[in-house]
């Protein structure tokens, strides 16, 4: 028989309340249990210590015995000093999903259009009114369509 040691809730509505038992694995959540051998209330504060109790000689023996924690379990068996548990590694736990970098590279070509839009608008910009004391000779090249520069016109305009 596989031995788990796991929460069983209790209770009312939107008010939890755990009992840590010992329960054949087969069982369910809330279902018959072989020993009930703490408690946890997540309603009390972090530091408060019956937030978590356990029974430790208890905790000890099914442990011996050969009974396997749960994740949160575990989690309160390191933190009571019982047992020590392994820290688990997932590096792409904080990676994002195949939609969110379609949608993040959508976003980066629409970005990189609109930026690339707006270069060519400010050169075209500074092409149709080049800087400079140019006077009559800017509105002739404002109206003339060559492909000059902008620094061209200028050199022209100071010679």
């Amino acid at each position: 028989m596989a031995i788990a040691m796991r929460l069983s809730r209790g209770g009312a509505k939107k008010r939890p309340y755990y009992r840590i038992v010992v329960a054949d694995a087969r069982s369910p959540r809330d279902g018959k249990y072989l020993e009930q051998v703490g408690t946890y209330n997540p309603l009390l504060a972090k530091e408060d210590d019956k937030r978590v109790t356990l029974i430790e000689d208890r905790v000890n023996y099914w442990l011996g015995v050969g009974a396997q924690p749960s994740d949160r379990v575990a989690r309160f068996l390191d933190k009571a000093g019982i047992k020590e548990r392994a820290a688990r590694n997932n590096p792409n736990k904080g990676e994002p999903g195949e939609k969110a970098k379609e949608r993040e590279e959508e976003r980066a070509e629409k970005a990189a259009a609109a930026a690339e839009a707006a270069k060519a608008a400010e050169e075209e910009a500074n092409f149709a009114t080049p800087s400079g004391d140019a006077g009559d000779e800017g509105q002739a090249i404002e109206g003339e369509s060559s492909q000059e520069p902008a620094e061209g016109s200028e050199e022209k305009a100071e010679d």
